[in-house]
Order: C-alpha cells, then structure tokens, then sequence
C-alpha cells in the first residue's frame, strides 16, 4: 500500500503546471483511491527555461525541456515526469519510454493579431514572431512578405511583448490557451489543412521507466488510447525524418482506435517549397505507419531536400 506521496516531475511554467494539475487530477479520480495529495508535484527549471534569448536550434534543440527532469527520473528521485508530447525528443534516454497521453486537446494553431485578426489581413511588411521552425516557413509560404522573427518565452511573456508592440502578431498552440484559461486570446484559429500543427501537438504525455510496473499500473488509467496510437504515428514520421528544432515538421494523425489516418507535410525554412504524404491503415500499426509516411516523404523530396538548407 502506497504510503508516501508519488513525485510528479515537471517545468515551473503557468502552462506545465496546468498540465500536471491536469494529469494528478485525473490520476486521483481513476480507480485507485488516492486524494491529490498523495501526488507531490516537483518542480525542475530545465536549461531550455533558462536561456530564452536563442533559438532552440542554436542552443541544443527539444532535449534541453527534458533533461533535467529525465536524470531526476533515472535516479528515482522522480516517479513519473508530465510533459508537453511536442516538447519530446524522438530518442529518449535508455530506460526511460512515455508511459501515457492524456485525452488530446485542440490541435490548431492560434494567431493573436495587434494590428489585425487574421493572420492574411497583416500589412505589407507586418513582423511576426515565433520560436517555431514550422510556423515561420509556413508564415511565409501563406505571406512570404511578412518579416517573421525568433520570439520566444512563455504564453504569457509573448502576449506582453506583443501588447508591448514588438510584434504586429504571433502564434501560439491553442491547446495550452485553452489550458490556461485563454481562449479569448486568440484572434484566429488557423485551419489545419492550409496551417499543419507540430506532430504531437495539443497532447499530454508522462514518461517514466520502463520495467517500473508500479507506476505504469498506475498510469495505465489515466492512458487515451486514441491519442496514444495518432501520437506514436505522428512521432514515428518524425523519427524517420530526424525530426528535430532544426526541421519544419508539419504531421497529424487521427484514430478511431481500429482505423488511422494521417497527413504530413515537411518545408524549406522560407516556406517556398514543401512536400505532403498523406496514408492510413490498422491503429495498431500506428508507429509503423508514420514511420512509412516519413520514408515515402524522403523519397519524394530527394536526397538534396534537407542538405540543402540544414
């Protein structure tokens, strides 16, 4: 019998700590018995918090949101760690695999215009800021005349800056709005057919160790399994392609928990050329099946595709 509180790991950000509130909330309401308290949530500043003035390409790429909570996992000093599913490298450390996802959120693309509401409307020569590889080439494959800059910070920290007027515009996932009680944020939602979202985005995940049967008992109730089979498609196309801060990466999948679809979409950093795959198949065959979109891609882009620009 559990006698001592387990130790959720996460980032000290408003949205991370909304998330796993999110996460203990529903862990304390599945079938186990245990009132909140019985989940210490602990709070790890990870390099990629600290250093907000570089891009996350320069600096290291995704892995620099993990690591610190990922060596406080491996120790022990960590039962599980709640994550953002986008945030995650494809490789993880030995050991250690994502658990669960939660039920997903909205996936779109949120734009919160200052000079105007939609993202097409912005003035000749307007800036735009966004810490995303993905969003800026898309940004401008819809307006290749936007001046579209490296803006990054928390939810909040870029809403100042934008009503500081340092942008005429930004994007934001409105999956974490929504989270954060911000929905009225949003000037345009970006449809998802012309303005892709990250693979993962708008999902959950915990990641713990593997073998720990305990702690994946316990979050085996809390697992979305239509969210974790379009996740583990979306992050097998990744995977294949090396997905990493440094490529715009557009996938979606869904799941009716027997059949999944999903579309991808990969670009050159200037939006001016892109490629899109698009396959379906069994559920159960979820990885594989991104996996498969993601070689196909790389086949139609040829060889020359990355190199050119990486």
């Amino acid at each position: 019998m559990q006698t001592k509180p387990f130790r959720i790991g996460t980032r000290g950000s408003p949205l991370a700590m909304a998330q796993t509130h999110e996460t203990r909330d529903r862990l304390a309401a599945a079938a186990h018995g245990l009132p909140p308290e019985m989940f210490e949530i602990v709070i790890l500043s990870t390099k990629g918090d600290r250093i907000t003035d570089r891009s996350l390409a320069e600096i290291g790429g995704k892995g620099l949101f993990t690591e610190e909570l990922e060596q406080q996992l491996l120790s022990g000093d960590l039962d599980f760690a709640v994550h953002s599913s986008k945030d995650m490298p494809t490789k993880l450390p030995e050991g250690l695999f994502l658990s669960a996802f939660l039920p997903r959120e909205d996936i779109r693309d949120a734009f919160v215009g200052r000079s105007a509401k939609r993202l097409v409307d912005l003035p000749q020569g307007a800036t735009v800021g966004s810490s995303s590889l993905r969003r800026q080439a898309l940004i401008r494959r819809l307006r290749p005349d936007i001046d579209v800059i490296t803006y990054r910070g928390q939810v909040e920290t870029r809403l100042r800056k934008l009503a500081e007027g340092q942008v005429d515009g930004t994007l934001l996932a409105y999956a974490g709005l929504r989270r954060l009680g911000m929905e009225h944020v949003p000037t345009e939602l970006l449809d998802p057919e012309e303005f892709p979202p990250a693979p993962a985005q708008g999902a959950i995940c915990v990641e713990a160790r593997i073998g720990d049967d305990r702690i994946n008992t316990l979050l085996a109730a809390i697992d979305d399994p239509r969210t974790h089979e379009a996740v583990s498609c979306e992050r097998g196309f990744l995977a294949t392609l090396d997905g990493s801060c440094r490529t715009p990466i557009a996938g979606y999948a869904q799941s009716d928990g027997t059949h999944i679809r999903f579309a991808g979409m990969i670009l050159t950093p200037d939006g001016t050329t892109s490629h899109q795959i698009e396959i379906d198949g069994r559920a159960a065959d979820a990885e594989r099946l991104g996996q498969e979109a993601g070689e196909r891609i790389r086949a139609k882009a040829g060889p020359g595709f990355f190199s050119s620009w990486s």
